[in-house]
């Protein structure tokens, strides 16, 4: 934990910088910020120029998620479920390690005892995948005239699958022209993809119910994906005999990027807030800001999270915690799924991206033969200082995130007492102290980063539109605005 002297030197920090450009300091109001006094400043200035067209926020939001199946022992229908969709031929994706195991073994025997199932089987897919991963998944998706396509792994499983399926369908399509903007073209998706089965092996991704996929652009050095609700799976067969197999690392590591699902999530800008409007429905953004539904996931998830995860790092055959966490990852996916994340996993993309290139840090727990910051470490190591920034956004709600993990109602005197200028320091100690209880390296410089590497890591954040754009807080992010802000989180995420 860092000294309380420096502690309280990047909590004023942070603070100052969200107000530093503020013409009216005397303002209290939690919904003050930069956005607030520009649209002033604007709105003064058109009284005395030629009337100009605003840009018109959302009115709307969506909600889209996969059918779930939830149960012990469900994965020995998928079989079933292929024949009752009139599959013709199956492509079934795994990776090297699950192809062994006890999951994917199941799934075989149950597409095996079906009457003329054609599948083949793809179990090269590269843990925390990459732009070449993808490309070969996609080569060998493209050579196959699949109807359907079956995913048995953690996310890098379902994600692959789900962009072998994409580009199955669009056969003369480039790898970026789907890709979130800028960093590809972000084109929208007309066709109609082929049907997919998501059978989840990790309690953390959620992907089994989103439109997303992310992978390792290393050109870049940084992390990015498609996300599109034609990507989603038609069905989650969520089996709690399928974590038994998981190492208490990798339960660790996909329990984190559940919780910070879950925080980004309810901590988002509210949909209304976000802009522009679409001028096409097919344009609107799977992830769409805070909204009613979304919370409600959310906010189950986060509960679910902070009482089963510690109990699986102690012992990982606690099978009631196995199953929750199992469920709580499919209600975050619901949730993020529909209203987004922001600065955790914005970050998270060039700190893993970067990893192979300079620090080199191999997770310990992890059997790969490659340097893996894992997913969810990665997101985890900027939550204390993201949430102390994006405090004063929106202080009930991380109030209510507050008063979870300590374990207490947010009517509890202790959270009640906390003034809204305080809440974001409280939540940064919260955080911190349940992240040391799971063993996680203590900031960015426990995984070999250090202050000369913050502008490298800024700079791989700000492309990351497509979920910056939801944080509260930050202002212009392709601005000086966002550099600023991103430089004073990484730094006050260098060590806790």
């Amino acid at each position: 934990m860092a000294p309380a002297a420096t502690r309280s030197t990047i909590f004023r920090l942070i603070n100052a910088s969200q107000h530093s450009a503020c013409p009216c300091h005397g303002c209290k109001s939690a919904s003050h910020n930069h956005a607030h006094h520009g649209a002033l400043a604007l709105n003064q200035l058109r009284k005395f120029a030629t009337p100009v067209q605003t840009v018109e926020k959302e009115y709307a939001f969506e909600v889209a998620a996969s059918n779930l199946r939830f149960g012990e022992g469900v994965t020995r229908e998928v079989g079933m479920d292929l024949k009752n969709m009139k599959a013709r031929k199956v492509g079934v994706f795994t990776d090297p390690t699950v192809a062994k195991l006890k999951p994917m073994q199941v799934a075989l025997e149950s597409l095996q005892s079906q009457q003329d199932l054609p599948f083949e089987v793809y179990d090269q897919v590269l843990a925390e995948p990459t732009e070449e991963s993808w490309r070969k998944a996609i080569d060998w998706a493209r050579q196959h005239d699949f109807s359907h396509f079956l995913a048995v792994g953690g996310g890098s499983v379902i994600d692959t699958a789900k962009a072998a399926n994409l580009f199955a369908v669009y056969k003369d399509a480039d790898l970026m022209d789907f890709v979130n903007a800028p960093v590809g073209k972000g084109l929208p998706i007309s066709e109609s993809l082929r049907p997919l089965i998501a059978v989840p092996t990790t309690a953390g991704t959620g992907s089994e119910t989103t439109g997303a996929a992310i992978f390792d652009v290393t050109s870049r050095a940084f992390k990015t994906g498609i996300a599109n609700r034609a990507l989603k799976p038609v069905l989650g067969v969520v089996d709690t005999a399928n974590t038994e197999s998981c190492p208490t690392a990798v339960h660790i590591s996909a329990g984190l990027d559940v919780l910070f699902h879950s925080l980004e999530s309810y901590t988002a800008i509210p949909y209304t807030e976000r802009t522009p409007r679409p001028a096409n429905p097919i344009l609107r953004p799977a992830y769409q800001g805070s909204n009613p539904v979304a919370d409600i996931f959310s906010m189950w998830a986060l509960r679910t999270t902070v009482k089963y995860l510690p109990r699986i790092a102690k012992d990982r055959s606690d099978h009631e915690a196995r199953s929750q966490m199992l469920l709580a990852a499919s209600f975050a996916g619901i949730g993020f799924g529909n209203a987004g994340v922001h600065l955790c996993h914005g970050m998270s993309y060039p700190i893993s991206g970067l990893n192979k290139k300079g620090p080199k840090y191999k997770h310990p727990g992890y059997l790969v033969d490659h340097p893996i910051i894992p997913h969810g470490i990665s997101v985890a190591l900027t939550g204390p200082a993201v949430f102390q920034f994006t405090a004063p956004s929106s202080p009930d709600r991380h109030r209510e995130a507050l008063a979870i993990f300590n374990n207490v109602t947010v009517t509890d005197p202790s959270i009640t007492s906390i003034p809204d200028t305080e809440v974001g320091a409280h939540l940064y100690e919260a955080i911190a102290r349940f992240l040391d209880g799971l063993g996680v390296p203590r900031g960015l410089k426990a995984v070999g980063y250090n202050k000369s590497d913050v502008p490298m890591l800024v700079e791989g954040t700000l492309p990351q539109r497509r979920v910056l754009d939801l944080a509260p807080n930050i202002g212009d992010v392709a601005g000086e605005d966002g550099r600023e802000h991103l430089t004073r989180i990484i730094e006050a995420s260098l060590e806790y």
